[in-house]
């Protein structure tokens, strides 16, 4: 094994640039059969070892038929953004530095980069001052660190510890959220033993947004119980928002935790012309987004803040006497996520906010919103075709009809089979959903390199 890795790393480079050279007109997500990848992939463990440099050619070679092009210009499926040439140059180097993010002690540079891009990021969507923060995988994480944080601070007004006596016994907490919550607000409730489908659904409108006078009635028997409330900016299906600023007052009046779920619309703070659609949100305690959305770094890289550090800090945290922790002076990131040995994902966080600055990132929600009207523009004017929902963001909801006659069944059949021959044809690739019982076509842009 040599001890210079130079000329694997500058083929390694050589591979990854040929990739993104031919990824517009890489075909984006053709079909391709488990027996086929198994094939390819697996086998037994070796009994010798191989030369790296093979290796890396094997894994090339034989891995790009199941390699999506998801980093490039016409993947529309769920909600998944590009990387920005330099958050991937960051990226490269993060992996290369291979920094444990747990303390300060293990990597100040992080650290720094971390509580820099954090701040960055609050006032870019107009968070309260002196919040905390924290990079994690993705929402769910986000969502579990938040609720957790809520969890420690409604049992803490009723006297119970719950970090050190746990649930048995607890004041029960009751839970708030809308009939279209994501699936991750809910896998958050079950790790918190607080329970997936113990909650209390809202009522919402044909795109999705809790019905503030459902909201209030749903609120109302509850009082006097400790109550977190989970809203929604940025409906995975429509993009549509929750009305925050007449949620907040109601929650606020209630003594409420009033957690967001911002993935998608967060964002949406970013921009001038869209912060609207997100009026009120600087009114909740914490705030779940993703970066490798809409900043376009790469995964993982999802960000928690809340307006409660103390709380924030109670939940996550942990002391062992290995452990060369801070005492308040530098930023331990371990202490505000779930994680403790973890990738380093305040680098490209920070690459992508001093590349793009306020009106880079505000620029790049407006495009995606601008090639999403196109979208909706161009396919409602084609026969037998329907655009569902309002295009407030990034979001298109369509379904089609073979004849005007069509019955709901057939055209639920018919837009499934729209779906499938789209993913086959690999000229773009886009995901199908279930929208008020029906079948629709649902189109995400959330890339940079989409023209």
């Amino acid at each position: 094994m040599s001890s210079d890795s130079r000329p694997l790393l500058r083929r390694a480079a050589e591979l990854a640039a040929d990739f993104l050279a031919g990824l517009d007109a890489r075909p984006v997500g053709v079909p391709v059969a488990v027996e086929a990848m198994r094939e390819r992939l697996g086998g037994p463990l070796p009994e010798e070892g191989e030369p790296a440099a093979v290796v890396l050619e094997k894994l090339v070679r034989d891995g790009d038929p199941g390699i999506v092009a998801t980093a490039g210009p016409r993947y529309f499926g769920f909600v998944v953004g590009g990387a920005l040439p330099v958050a991937r140059a960051a990226d490269w180097l993060t992996s290369t530095w291979d920094q444990n993010a747990g303390l300060y002690v293990l990597s100040p540079a992080n650290s720094v980069a971390e509580e820099t891009a954090g701040r960055w990021l609050a006032e870019l969507f107009g968070l309260p001052a002196g919040i905390s923060f924290g990079f994690v995988t993705g929402c769910q994480a986000a969502n579990y660190s938040g609720m957790a944080a809520a969890r420690h601070a409604l049992l803490e007004r009723a006297g119970w510890d719950v970090e050190r006596r746990g649930l048995f016994g607890a004041p029960e907490i009751a839970v708030v959220v809308s009939d279209e919550a994501h699936v991750t607000v809910h896998t958050a409730l079950q790790m918190l033993g607080l329970g997936s489908e113990r909650v209390h659904r809202v009522a919402t409108d044909d795109q999705g947004r809790m019905i503030a006078r459902a909201f209030a009635e749903t609120l109302a028997p509850l009082a006097g119980r400790p109550t977190l409330v989970c809203a929604q900016v940025g409906n995975v299906n429509t993009g549509a928002g929750d009305p925050v600023a007449e949620i907040a007052p109601i929650a606020r009046a209630h003594g409420a935790w009033l957690h967001i779920d911002g993935a998608i619309g967060l964002w949406a703070a970013a921009s001038p012309a869209r912060r609207h659609l997100v009026a009120g949100m600087e009114l909740a305690d914490s705030w779940a987004t993703d970066a490798h959305k809409w900043l376009n770094v790469p995964y993982d890289s999802g960000l928690i803040f809340c307006r409660h550090p103390k709380a924030h800090n109670a939940a996550l945290t942990a002391h062992a006497s290995y452990l060369q922790q801070t005492e308040g002076r530098e930023r331990d990131p371990f202490e505000w996520v779930p994680e403790f040995s973890r990738r380093a994902r305040g680098f490209t966080v920070w690459a992508a906010l001093r590349h793009l600055g306020r009106r880079g990132v505000a620029d790049l929600v407006e495009r995606c919103c601008r090639h999403a009207r196109r979208f909706a523009a161009a396919l409602a004017a084609e026969p037998g075709v329907s655009v569902l929902n309002e295009v407030v963001l990034n979001q298109v909801l369509v379904r089609f009809s073979p004849v005007d006659s069509a019955g709901e069944e057939e055209r639920d059949a018919f837009t499934r089979e729209v779906i499938r021959r789209v993913q086959e044809d690999g000229t773009c690739w886009l995901s199908g959903t279930t929208w008020k019982g029906r079948a629709a076509m649902r189109i995400s842009v959330s890339n940079w390199s989409t023209t």
